[in-house]
């Protein structure tokens, strides 16, 4: 596999899937790409809606050391979630949204890091079941991020779900994939990050 160490958090609200999303990622680069992961997680103090995050670390080479203080990339389904994640993001680094969930604003930013938004609650629900929404996100990071081989990232999903939820989930990932590819694509033409989710909600 291509050299890779990169450190992400995955954080939300309990019921949201986030430590399942985390554990498939890092099943596609430990089993499916040859490489290494470790994943760390915490919860508050309620079993569900109270919040929730794991911590995943990538590696061409093995993981000496597995906590995360300051993610390359930071995954944040809700507002509280970005609230105390968001300034620990490594300058130049990636935040990802639920961009329905989530507004961005009102804590200092690191510089030169690159934002991305999509609304997974919603393209889950489209799917027909709003617990998928954080395989959206899994597909989606796959898209804005190029870190995990897409095939890699499909397999893990298929991998840990029950045989009979498969064909949702798998769904869920490729929507999530395809809408942030669709992102990705039109920032790169000059549009900007609002111009281009504007345009992909026209379309829908």
């Amino acid at each position: 596999m291509r050299r890779l160490l990169s450190e992400i958090r995955i954080a939300g609200f309990g019921g949201q899937g986030v430590i399942l999303a985390a554990s498939v990622i890092g099943k596609a680069v430990a089993i499916f790409e040859g490489g290494f992961a470790t994943m760390t997680q915490a919860f508050g103090p309620e079993a569900r809606g109270g919040s929730s995050s794991a911590q995943v670390i990538l590696s061409s080479d093995p993981i000496l050391y597995p906590y995360v203080t300051h993610p390359d990339i930071l995954v944040v389904m809700s507002q509280e979630a970005y609230s105390k994640f968001a300034p620990q993001v490594k300058p130049g680094g990636i935040l990802i949204t639920e961009n329905e969930l989530v507004q961005v604003g009102g804590v200092a930013l690191p510089e030169n890091i690159r934002m991305y938004g999509v609304p997974a609650t919603r393209l889950a629900e489209e799917i027909g079941r709003k617990v998928v929404l954080n395989i959206v996100m899994v597909g989606f990071f796959g898209a804005v991020t190029n870190l995990v081989d897409p095939d890699a990232l499909r397999k893990a999903v298929e991998d840990s779900v029950p045989p009979a939820l498969q064909k949702m989930n798998l769904a869920a990932f490729d929507k999530g994939f395809a809408y942030g590819a669709e992102l990705v694509q039109r920032m790169s033409e000059g549009e900007t990050e609002s111009e281009a989710i504007a345009t992909l909600e026209g379309q829908e």
